[in-house]
């Protein structure tokens, strides 16, 4: 549970370890048995995707562009650039509380990576503004 929110986090190998995601309260599952099984899970209100898995990866582009054309599924992306052919879709900022920069600190040191966490993280998304009440559009 994030924030009141039920989170799973499709990965390619559950195999890997899943400790940096136990520290951020979220469940791991297998990103192509999800997809098998899309049609009898519960339908999501956010789907969130690293903006280079977008550009390289078929099947998540597929799920990002069904979930944008149906119209019932806030879609965000994080990363530097949004990719060039979504449209409709806004950068916002997200302002992170000192205990979620705390929380993110231990899950990367977890992956083993070691740098600051930035107090503001950057996002693009599109669809559904009213799931999107606590951020700050980028202008």
């Amino acid at each position: 549970m994030a924030a009141g929110w039920d989170v799973t986090v499709l990965i390619a190998d559950c195999d890997e370890d899943d400790r940096p995601l136990q520290i951020l309260g979220v469940h791991a599952a297998d990103l192509d048995s999800a997809f098998i099984k899309g049609r009898t899970r519960p339908h999501p209100q956010t789907v969130a995707v690293a903006a280079h898995l977008f550009d390289t990866d078929a099947r998540v582009r597929g799920g990002v562009l069904a979930a944008l054309a149906a119209g019932q599924t806030e879609v965000t992306l994080w990363g530097e650039a949004c990719p060039a052919e979504l449209h409709g879709i806004d950068t916002v900022h997200h302002e992170l509380s000192a205990a979620a920069r705390a929380f993110k600190s231990q899950a990367l040191a977890a992956c083993g990576v070691r740098r600051a966490v930035n107090s503001v993280e950057t996002f693009h998304i599109g669809m559904m503004a009213s799931v999107a009440a606590d951020l700050i559009p980028a202008s």
